[in-house]
């Protein structure tokens, strides 16, 4: 059997592109926090409010479209390689805004002074600086909000309890 020359020509491949392009660069991530969370200020306040706070009152879907455009950061973060601790402190912050913020109007202003993007965008950059002290601060604040919502379950059974036996020492006098 005869050995045959291989005479194919290798293949040029184009340079790697980032997924997004440079969509998720600094300044773009910059600019979309700025414009839902802080471009807008009430005259003669120091109060900023974005689009997201805006589209919050739209009933039903606002809470749900701002949860949606503030998923464009943590996706950018999760792409530039930022720590898992630290997408997922930055996913709370959105489901801490989005759940809060769909109360009637006190939920609108949380979600103003909240400035989950703003927050968002910080982690993402600090992050990139300085990964072991924003994963520090992460899991501090991952655990803070665990332990306030065991807290919150635990506190309506115990009021319950409370409520219980002080009803039947009033029913059931000895």
């Amino acid at each position: 059997m005869a050995a045959r020359t291989i005479t194919a020509k290798p293949e040029i491949l184009t340079p790697h592109r980032r997924v997004g392009g440079n969509a998720f660069d600094d300044e773009h991530l910059d600019l979309l926090s700025h414009l839902l969370d802080d471009f807008l200020r009430i005259p003669g306040t120091p109060i900023r409010f974005g689009l997201d706070g805006i589209v919050g009152f739209i009933p039903g879907i606002g809470d749900i479209l701002g949860g949606l455009a503030s998923s464009i950061i943590i996706i950018a973060a999760w792409v530039r390689g930022v720590p898992k601790v630290t997408l997922t402190r930055m996913v709370m912050n959105v489901a801490i805004e989005t759940a809060v913020g769909a109360i009637p109007v006190l939920g609108n202003l949380f979600d103003i002074a909240w400035k989950a993007n703003r927050r968002n965008y910080g982690l993402l950059t600090g992050s990139l600086a300085e990964p072991a002290a924003v994963a520090r601060r992460s899991w501090w604040f991952i655990g803070v909000v665990c332990v306030l919502l065991v807290a919150m379950m635990v506190a309506p059974v115990l009021l319950l309890g409370w409520l219980l036996v002080h009803v039947k020492a009033l029913l059931m006098p000895h």
